[in-house]
């Protein structure tokens, strides 16, 4: 059995609500094992004989739209990829503050040149670096929360469903996903 995280967008940070009861009983539903939330703000961390991320992430928006009424993108990323990602960003050696990083999961890797015409809004001073279906961001001198360099913006310019978390979640995550 391999474990996932599936990462929902957009999830109790506006007005799409779910209750993370509601995520763990429909996960589970579809025949994922030791089903765990983190934090309330669509992250599942699972089990699963599946080996097809992407058919497990569209089983999931299914169970959410049919059950829900809800549509919301899920991206599934294996343990494996999820420790991957954790040890291959480019920023954490160098930064003492997590609150200072954040990695962006994409639902596909960008086209290159999506990628190569990418730019930071306004010159605001961040970092980042596109690794296959990450951005890792990194803000040295202030947060996210005041960017324009957001998942929307990254979406737009990339021409793919993201979801952005704060480093501390990711590593939270992989550190469930393994177990």
């Amino acid at each position: 059995m391999t474990r996932y995280v599936a990462l929902l967008r957009g999830v109790n940070v506006g007005t799409t609500r779910i209750a993370m009861a509601d995520l763990r009983r429909l996960v589970e539903a579809l025949g994922h094992a030791d089903v765990r939330t983190y934090l309330q703000s669509g992250n599942v961390v699972f089990g699963s004989g599946g080996r097809d991320a992407g058919r497990l992430a569209g089983g999931i928006e299914k169970s959410i739209t049919d059950e829900l009424g809800l549509a919301v993108p899920v991206l599934v990323r294996s343990a494996a990829e999820l420790a991957a990602t954790v040890d291959g960003n480019p920023y954490a050696e160098r930064e003492d503050d997590p609150t200072k990083l954040l990695v962006v999961f994409l639902d596909a890797a960008p086209k290159r040149s999506t990628v190569d015409a990418l730019t930071v809004p306004g010159g605001e001073n961040v970092n980042f670096t596109v690794a296959g279906r990450e951005v890792y961001l990194h803000f040295p001198e202030g947060g996210y929360g005041r960017s324009r360099f957001t998942n929307a913006y990254l979406e737009k310019k990339l021409g793919v469903v993201a979801t952005t978390r704060n480093w501390k979640s990711v590593r939270s995550l992989a550190d469930l996903a393994a177990g």
